[in-house]
């Protein structure tokens, strides 16, 4: 067993197992990827403030997440084809997130399908939806998320149109891979993840094949996708989609306070402050330079989440003292599932709990929810110096 210090560890494991392919899925941006690097680079322009001779024992880092109690504020993110990261890859992230007592979202994009993660977990799940263009699938989705018992819904709203990502179409990324020399080539170097996903339980999108009808290979499967996302979508069929659920609604992708305040008007619970991890629009602004203007904007009217950029407790520490009441963590645990199956995605959340809690301390801290502004320099010019 190797000594995992910090995230970072569990990358190198991960990039030496996982197909070439799905490694590059997760660690890539679109177009330039400038968004995909400021994600991470600008958490590292905020500063702490050590302070020292205070009573740090009996350190708490539990509160709520849209109500639900949660061992830290942070959320596993909805990552497509996570199945394809490490075998049953969804199921095993969402008994490791129960475990250690966190939020875990499926993707409608998933390899294990609602049923399979709501079979083998106790706990209620959140459920992330993309909206589409065939209704019925969309109604039929929900109402599956709905008898699952999921807590609550992530609507994904930046996704309308996919951000090109050179490295996926350079890879023929598919799930499961198509067998071309370079893909073969490259499996033949990942015997344990093929070994692996030999005894998996699916290897195809579990939440549309056998939900859709004509659908039975990849081929049929990719021509379908390529045309279900819904240009159309707008505050209205948000609202109706809402309605639908009849729950807990998250609306994932705000990244402009006008938007936020949108949010807040159509009724959702809690709005996730992301870039989708700079896989969209290339050249946005990262999450955490946005969220204080987005808090701004809706503070105290929504629970507010950042997701998008965080490797490290420290990351985690600076949304909350920024104002959020909560952050996503996408590639950080498949970093840990790749490398490690479900012990890597406990081992990632070890790690960034540990940094959380030991940091908090640090900076004379004893509760999580005392964190503000207070405990950080922020640079005066942080959120940019514009032009209207």
């Amino acid at each position: 067993m190797p000594v995992i210090t910090n995230i970072q560890d569990l990358k190198r494991i991960y990039e030496r197992r996982v197909p070439r392919m799905f490694f590059d899925y997760a660690e890539s941006g679109s177009w330039t990827e400038q968004t995909f690097r400021e994600n991470t680079s600008d958490f590292e322009q905020i500063r702490l403030r050590q302070r020292v001779a205070v009573d740090m024992s009996g350190r708490s880092t539990a509160g709520q997440m849209i109500g639900e109690d949660v061992s830290m504020p942070v959320a596993l993110a909805p990552v497509g084809l996570t199945g394809m990261q490490h075998a049953d890859g969804e199921i095993k992230a969402a008994k490791a997130a129960e475990a250690f007592g966190v939020p875990f979202t499926l993707s409608t994009m998933s390899i294990n399908s609602i049923e399979d993660v709501a079979e083998a977990t106790t706990k209620p799940f959140w459920f992330q939806l993309y909206t589409m263009n065939d209704a019925d699938y969309v109604r039929r989705l929900i109402q599956r998320a709905k008898d699952a018992k999921c807590s609550a819904l992530v609507i994904t709203l930046d996704l309308q149109i996919l951000g090109q990502r050179h490295k996926d179409l350079k890879n023929g990324l598919s799930a499961p891979p198509k067998l071309t020399p370079k893909t073969i080539a490259n499996l033949m170097t990942k015997w344990t993840w093929g070994l692996q996903m030999l005894g998996a339980k699916r290897r195809d999108f579990g939440n549309i094949v056998g939900h859709v009808e004509g659908i039975s290979d990849a081929s049929s499967l990719g021509a379908w996708t390529a045309e279900q996302f819904d240009l159309s979508l707008d505050w209205g069929k948000i609202a109706k989609l809402k309605e639908m659920w009849g729950g807990k609604v998250i609306l994932k992708g705000i990244l402009d306070a006008e938007d936020a305040k949108m949010a807040v008007k159509v009724g959702a619970d809690a709005i996730v402050v992301s870039n989708h991890g700079g896989r969209q629009l290339d050249g946005a602004l990262s999450s955490i330079r946005m969220l204080p203007q987005i808090m701004d904007a809706v503070g105290g009217e929504v629970e507010v989440i950042l997701d998008s950029g965080i490797r490290s407790g420290q990351d985690v520490l600076k949304s909350l003292a920024m104002g959020a009441s909560g952050t996503m963590i996408g590639r950080a645990f498949v970093y840990g599932l790749g490398a490690m199956g479900q012990k890597g995605v406990t081992t990632a959340l070890e790690v960034i709990h540990k940094e959380l809690d030991t940091t908090m301390a640090l900076c004379g801290e004893r509760d999580i929810a005392n964190l503000g502004r207070h405990n950080l320099l922020i640079p005066k010019d942080f959120e940019g110096n514009w032009q209207d």
